[in-house]
C-alpha cells in the first residue's frame, strides 16, 4: 500500500536546525509532486513547502521563505525538508503528502525550545 514515513524530528535550541526525511513507498514518487504540511498545537494544519515532481520549482508559505528548503530524491523514493534558524513557533508535527493523493504518515515532531 501507500504508506510515508516522516524521521529526522526532535528537540532543538530557537536558532538551531534539523532536516526531516520522508520516505515513500507503494508508488512512483517521481510522477508527484509533494508537499510538507504542519500543524502546530491547537491550530490547523497548514502547507509549510512545495516541489514539482521533477525537483526543479518549489514553493513555500511567508514563514517558511529563507529558512526553510524542500528537495527530494526520486531515485531513492525520498523528500526532505531542511529547517533552518528555527523559531518556538515552528513547533508542530510536520507530515509530507503526495499531490493528488490523500494519505498520511504519522507525522514528525519537532520541538523549538531553549
Amino acid at each position: 500500500q501507500v504508506q510515508f514515513v516522516e524521521s529526522g524530528g526532535g528537540l532543538a535550541q530557537p536558532g538551531g536546525s534539523l532536516t526531516l526525511h520522508c520516505a515513500a513507498s507503494g508508488f512512483a514518487l517521481s510522477s508527484y509532486g509533494m508537499n510538507w504540511y504542519r500543524q502546530r498545537p491547537g491550530q490547523e494544519r497548514e502547507m509549510v513547502a512545495g516541489i514539482w515532481s521533477d525537483g526543479d520549482e518549489t514553493t513555500y508559505n511567508y514563514f517558511a521563505k529563507g529558512r526553510f528548503t524542500i528537495s527530494r530524491d526520486n531515485s531513492k523514493n525520498e523528500v526532505y525538508l531542511q529547517m533552518n534558524d528555527l523559531k518556538p513557533e515552528d513547533t508542530a508535527v510536520y507530515y509530507c503528502k503526495a499531490g493528488g493523493m490523500d494519505v498520511w504518515g504519522k507525522g514528525a515532531q519537532v520541538t523549538v525550545s531553549s
